[in-house]
């Protein structure tokens, strides 16, 4: 996910499969209904996203000299905000494993 930030565009093809991969790990691994389904909205945005995103740049982008307001910009809004939630999923998902990995340490 971090690799994809470098280039949106070219990065949107490991961020969309990647985040469809943990959701579908998730469900495939039974994981509890509300995790699934912050996953599951993440995945959606950045799919709305990236489909608005190529869809602009399909069309010859936007401002400059495209004839297109940069206000068409917003609708790839979904994209940063699915990445943040998943990004910010993944960390907290990281801090309870190694939480969890202390804990049975102590044991």
């Amino acid at each position: 996910m971090l690799l994809g930030t470098l280039d949106p565009l070219e990065g949107s093809l490991l961020i969309l499969p990647g985040s469809g991969m943990v959701v579908l790990g998730l469900f495939v691994g039974k994981a509890e209904r509300r995790l699934l389904l912050y996953w599951a909205w993440a995945f959606i945005l950045i799919a709305v996203g990236v489909g608005a995103m190529f869809a602009l740049s399909a069309v010859g982008g936007i401002g400059g000299k495209s004839g297109h307001s940069m206000w068409w910009g917003v609708l790839m809004l979904p994209y940063p905000v699915g990445w943040l939630m998943a990004l910010a999923g993944g960390v907290i998902a990281l801090v309870r494993f190694f939480k969890a990995r202390v804990q049975r340490a102590h044991c």
